[in-house]
């Protein structure tokens, strides 16, 4: 099938909806020149200048939350989004809200992504968040069996008649919050995927982000970039480029391969928080900055030492990785933390301690 050329799109500069200073905001990054990244938070030594693409942390259940957000902002992350929560929870349960989601003053832009199997419970979940968020985000990607189950992630993605009345719905009853939406690719044609983008995008979604592989492929299998460029080539609302970026040439190559406003990053910044801004590895300083700040926030123990697993593999030996797996508690992993400067200071000390 033959694509047309795009139709007027609602986003076109002359009629785009009036969203909230946040939105706009959020918004403007992909649209002004030049591109946002005289943020004072890049590196000043980073190895790598800023890239002409806005960079972007994936939602990531159970890790992209406030204070690894912090921390990747800090290392050239722009926008950064929530972990997926369940829209119908988010809406009834007041305890639900308070632990997935928090956020502070400088955790902005934001993104709240949301997972929903019908337009009541999306809308009014994001009539809760817009106060807080730059943009709600709906998951039509989670691959897992049970979503796809529950009729939520993936699941949508043979559903764009569902998908539409959500982002609708949503726009109607919140007018004034960016609706993003994050897709993957189709199966059997990209126009499909073409399609959906261009139905979403006339529905109201102000940002579109594109994983470039099936619910059925696994991570280890290349990304379909054609299909993500033909998005991008057929809507006017920026898209985001999402899969396979390990480092900042990985996101420099989907940039470049797809045209994409913005490059996501998920298990690449897991493993390396700093990887936009050019590092091969994990900077100490920001595996330190992430369990100071997430000692703050009262981040489960659990979750802080999975976090610093992923991103402190490259600079452990074996022996000193079996050492910080038994470190699963907070003083444990401070005093993991002040072996480490007392290696810096004196590599022969280290040496001692660890024979």
């Amino acid at each position: 099938m033959a694509i047309s050329a795009p139709p007027p799109s609602a986003t076109a500069a002359a009629d785009r909806p009036s969203y909230t200073p946040r939105g706009e905001r959020f918004l403007s990054l992909f649209t002004l020149p030049p591109r946002p990244h005289s943020r004072a938070s890049y590196p000043a030594d980073a190895p790598a200048p800023p890239p002409p693409y806005i960079t972007v942390c994936a939602p990531m259940v159970r890790y992209s939350k406030l204070a690894f957000r912090h921390v990747v902002r800090q290392f050239g992350v722009d926008v950064a989004y929530t972990p997926m929560i369940l829209a119908d929870v988010f809406k009834n349960s007041p305890f639900a809200r308070d632990t997935e989601f928090t956020t502070a003053p400088d955790d902005t832009p934001v993104v709240l992504q949301l997972a929903a199997s019908n337009a009541e419970d999306f809308a009014a979940a994001a009539v809760m968040a817009a106060p807080y968020v730059d943009a709600v985000d709906l998951n039509c990607g989670c691959p897992q069996k049970w979503a796809f189950k529950e009729r939520i992630g993936s699941y949508l993605m043979e559903h764009p008649e569902k998908v539409a009345d959500m982002v609708a719905m949503a726009r109607r009853r919140v007018p004034e919050l960016v609706i993003a939406v994050k897709i993957r690719v189709h199966d059997d044609a990209a126009t499909r995927t073409v399609e959906m983008a261009r139905r979403l995008e006339k529905m109201g979604a102000g940002v579109l982000a594109v994983h470039g592989r099936t619910r059925h492929q696994k991570s280890s299998e290349p990304l379909n970039v054609d299909a993500i460029r033909l998005v991008k080539e057929n809507v006017r609302v920026p898209v985001i480029a999402n899969g396979n970026v390990f480092t900042r040439a990985d996101a420099d190559a989907l940039a470049l391969a797809t045209g994409a406003d913005g490059i996501m990053a998920a298990r690449g910044l897991l493993a390396n928080p700093a990887l936009f801004a050019g590092y091969d590895s994990t900077p100490i300083a920001a595996a330190k900055a992430y369990f100071d700040y997430a000692v703050k926030c009262g981040t489960h123990a659990y979750v802080i030492h999975h976090h610093l697993m992923y991103c402190l593999e490259a600079h452990l030996s074996v022996w000193q990785r079996k050492r910080f797996n038994v470190c699963t508690s907070v003083a444990a992993m401070a005093d993991y933390f002040r072996t480490w400067d007392a290696w810096n200071e004196n590599e022969q000390e280290w040496n001692g301690l660890t024979n």
